[in-house]
């Protein structure tokens, strides 16, 4: 009875765009120049404490070494977080989500303890800079990576999940407070989209229209094309003869890569049937 089924989750797939890609990629490069940098200061320090010079003091420039390690593990762990907010990891793919959201805080691992272990260890510094050097270390690391690390990080799941529940807020009139701007233009273009579809398939037998629309399946069995298609308002226009035809709601046609409405809605109402009365 009820064609309309807009709070469940049925894409399975939310996808970042373009714009959300090479944002992304850009923010991921500065974090990796953030992180070398990082590293960098570290091998500059060990070189150092190679050639003694901190046996007998500088610890003006031992401690300048770790704060500057600390600032720009930081920004380089800020820059990957953001970055994954844009594009973030599968939570089914275990591993890969686990590294991508926490590798911000192994980077700064790597960056730090190698250099702390150095000082705390070493015989010929004096017991006084060792002490400082390594309590500032210590702090700094641990601010560091705590910033590397993501409690909620995001994942495809949940935005797939935003993205309904925003398209169906924006369809029913609500208030959008499931559009996080993450999802918001999709789940826009899937709301505008079955507003057009519901208003160009109003029948005697479906007044308020119908959410069901049909495209091309994806080809050999996949569960989406390769190639974006169009989605039509029935499996009897021309576009989709002696094509094999998969139907369902446009959030569902979104889910496997039919993600075009028909230019051609006129011409396809008078081929489907459906009277044009909704206008």
């Amino acid at each position: 009875m009820t064609d309309n089924k807009p709070a469940v989750d049925v894409t399975k797939d939310w996808q970042a765009t373009q714009g959300q890609k090479s944002a992304a990629s850009r923010l991921r490069l500065f974090a990796a120049l953030s992180w070398i940098v990082a590293i960098g200061g570290e091998i500059a320090g060990i070189v150092l404490f190679y050639k003694h010079k901190f046996d007998q003091g500088n610890l003006p420039l031992l401690i300048g070494i770790l704060v500057g390690i600390a600032i720009f593990a930081i920004a380089g762990n800020l820059f990957w977080k953001a970055a994954n907010r844009h594009d973030p990891a599968r939570a089914s793919d275990t591993a890969r989500f686990f590294f991508q959201n926490q590798l911000g805080a192994i980077i700064t691992l790597i960056a730090f303890l190698p250099l702390i272990f150095l000082i705390l260890t070493d015989k010929n510094m004096d017991p006084q800079t060792k002490k400082v050097a390594g309590g500032v270390g210590a702090v700094l690391a641990v601010i560091a990576a705590i910033t590397g690390v993501s409690l909620k990080p995001p994942s495809v799941e949940q935005y797939t999940q935003d993205m309904n529940s925003c398209a169906a807020q924006i369809r029913a009139g609500q208030p959008t407070t499931a559009c996080s701007p993450e999802v918001a233009a999709q789940a826009q273009e899937i709301a505008t989209d079955t507003a057009a579809v519901t208003a160009a398939t109003k029948d005697a037998s479906h007044p308020a229209g119908q959410d069901v629309v049909y495209w091309i399946a994806p080809e050999n069995g996949a569960a989406k094309s390769s190639e974006p298609h169009v989605f039509h308002l029935c499996a009897a226009v021309s576009p989709l003869k002696d094509k094999t035809v998969n139907s369902g709601s446009v959030t569902e046609a979104y889910a496997q890569n039919a993600i075009r409405i028909t230019k051609q809605i006129e011409m396809e109402q008078k081929q489907c049937g459906f009277t044009a009365s909704s206008q």
